[in-house]
């Protein structure tokens, strides 16, 4: 039960300081989950982030549920998720109840300014770490700017572009025939 309390309080921790979405997150879960935890890796939350994209829900708590799934199975996940959900569930009935109230305060106003701009300075600190990890040849370059095209001037739905990546690196990265898949050089 220990386990499933940490799953809980620690995606709670997560939740209560994570704000303006999924993308946001990235920079929490590799101080508390990475670093601090040891309990997944860079790779493995952005496979999960992955999935997320391409499953319904909230990439946030969809990758709360994966990780929580990948510790303590499924109890685990259904831990994590509750832990993640509940500190937003509680600051929105707060907000309901009373922004109505302090909504047309400049000073209110300001700060939701201030809070916009530290999100927006978290989403591209992780677009960039994003990028570093992303980039190991020629061909995921290819697949990055043919895909960031694609999204800028058809606005494709991110679902199929996720989609078409995918099956566009099965074919561009799985092993030639005759060449042993354990073999990472390619080499006969």
């Amino acid at each position: 039960m220990k386990a499933y309390i940490e799953l809980l309080l620690t995606f709670s921790k997560i939740g209560c300081i994570t704000f303006g979405g999924g993308y946001a997150m990235i920079p929490v879960l590799e101080r508390e989950l990475i670093q601090k935890k040891g309990w997944t890796t860079m790779e493995e939350v952005m496979d999960y982030y992955t999935i997320a994209q391409v499953t319904p829900g909230i990439i946030a708590v969809n990758t709360s549920t994966f990780i929580g799934f990948k510790r303590k199975g499924i109890l685990g996940g259904i831990f994590a998720t509750l832990g993640f959900v509940f500190p937003g569930v509680v600051l929105i009935t707060a907000i309901a109840l009373f922004l109505q109230n302090f909504a047309d305060y400049p000073v209110v106003q300001h700060a939701f300014t201030g809070i916009r701009m530290a999100v927006g300075a978290l989403i591209l600190n992780t677009v960039l770490k994003l990028l570093k990890g992303v980039f190991k040849d020629r061909k995921a370059l290819v697949i990055f700017i043919l895909s960031f095209a694609i999204s800028a001037v058809f606005s494709t739905n991110p679902v199929l572009l996720v989609i078409a990546a995918g099956i566009a690196g099965f074919f561009l990265y799985r092993p030639k025939q005759g060449i042993s898949s354990s073999d990472p050089g390619g080499a006969a």
